[in-house]
């Protein structure tokens, strides 16, 4: 799990470029979005602005539905349309706020190689293969699971080094609801969210 949040920086830097470009190849979308947020890297550390740069250029590139509804497996179709919601809620925001912890600790030297999509298991998804590097640490393959939508490619999982992100938080999101039910795990990331908040 440390090796999969580390590599979260990699993973939200290449799809969190802005718009206008919704049409573009995933390739030339995660190709162009790294360069983008690698530059911001350089230029700040700032928690509260990399929260920022992280809610106006992450969320329009992810399907957080989608994967807050794979990460909870069989039991969200158990959970209310409120519970859903929370849950999604919750869900992105952690994933936002991990990112941005991973992203000041990077050194501003990274580099994403991007590969050609090759098509996914399903007509309209494709899988961006890349490979991110910074000195002094080993190269990380990541994987970007994609689906085409109306306003242009999302991502909807991510693997690295063979380890999906979405499969990873099913194992602790079903153990945390067999004990506590879907409100329980809600609670407990809400709780992450608020300590990491607080810093």
């Amino acid at each position: 799990m440390a090796r999969l949040v580390a590599a979260l920086v990699a993973w939200v830097t290449l799809l969190a470029a802005a718009g206008g470009h919704a049409q573009e190849s995933p390739e030339a979308l995660v190709k162009r979005a790294a360069d983008e947020v690698l530059a911001l890297i350089k230029e700040t550390k700032d928690q509260t602005k990399l929260v920022a740069a992280a809610e106006s250029r992450i969320v329009p590139y992810f399907d957080f539905t989608r994967m807050t509804r794979l990460a909870a497996g069989r039991n969200w179709n158990q959970a209310s349309p409120a519970q859903r919601a929370a849950l999604e809620k919750a869900f992105r925001t952690l994933l936002v706020r991990t990112y941005t912890v991973a992203l000041s600790r990077t050194s501003g030297e990274a580099k994403v190689d991007v590969r050609p999509a090759v098509a996914g298991p399903d007509p309209g998804e494709v899988v961006v293969k890349t490979v991110a590097t910074e000195p002094g640490r080993q190269p990380i393959p990541i994987d970007y699971r994609m689906a085409k939508a109306a306003d242009g490619w999302k991502v909807y999982d991510v693997t690295v080094e063979n380890l999906s992100l979405v499969t990873t938080y099913r194992g602790s999101f079903q153990s945390e609801i067999a004990r506590t039910g879907i409100d329980g795990l809600i609670k407990v990331i809400e709780e992450r969210n608020r300590k990491a908040a607080e810093g």
